[in-house]
């Protein structure tokens, strides 16, 4: 099966100006080779074979890209058959990874009840012993907006203060929070 490299060159040529008959010999002169390479990169059959359409198919459509000056026919088709089957693999390793890691996100995260509780409580303590140093005012005022929900707008109404008031009153509770928790920014 040692095709002249110039015939199928030639048939490429008369393919790039839509001679059917031509492409159909030079598809069956490089079928075989053509999916034995793509078979050896992919080792499934199906895929080898859907790879090897596609190269085709490209081959048909670009074959007036083919120039016998810079090199051989069959050269030209086996490396599109390469190219397109180390896309195919990486293109099924990605998604691969890509269900991997989606899986392992969806997983549910195992924890331990009883350390959360004791962490959830011990933050609880620590953050009542702050809310101890602050003012009074600044007490209602964080308990309205954190615990209550109210907007700054809400807490000045509620207190009857001015919302600049209100405002101070809110930032140096939080300040003074942050600086009892040890929290940095």
């Amino acid at each position: 099966m040692d095709d002249a490299p110039a015939e199928l060159d030639a048939l490429l040529t008369r393919t790039a100006a839509g001679d059917q008959a031509a492409f159909s010999d030079f598809y069956d002169r490089t079928v075989s080779r053509v999916l034995g390479l793509i078979r050896r990169i992919l080792v499934d059959a199906a895929q080898s074979e859907e790879v090897a359409q596609e190269v085709f198919l490209e081959a048909w459509q670009s074959a007036a890209r083919f120039d016998p000056n810079k090199g051989r026919a069959l050269t030209w088709i086996m490396t599109m058959a390469h190219r397109r089957a180390v896309d195919r693999v990486r293109a099924s390793q990605a998604a691969r990874e890509r269900d991997t890691a989606i899986g392992i996100r969806d997983l549910p995260t195992a924890f331990d009840d009883v350390a959360e509780t004791v962490e959830v409580r011990v933050e609880h303590e620590r953050v009542e012993e702050a809310m101890a140093v602050l003012s009074e005012a600044q007490r209602r005022a964080i308990t309205l907006a954190y615990y209550g929900g109210l907007t700054q707008s809400e807490i000045a109404a509620e207190l009857g203060i001015p919302l600049g008031t209100a405002k101070t009153r809110l930032r140096d509770a939080m300040i003074r929070l942050r600086d009892e928790l040890g929290v940095t920014r």
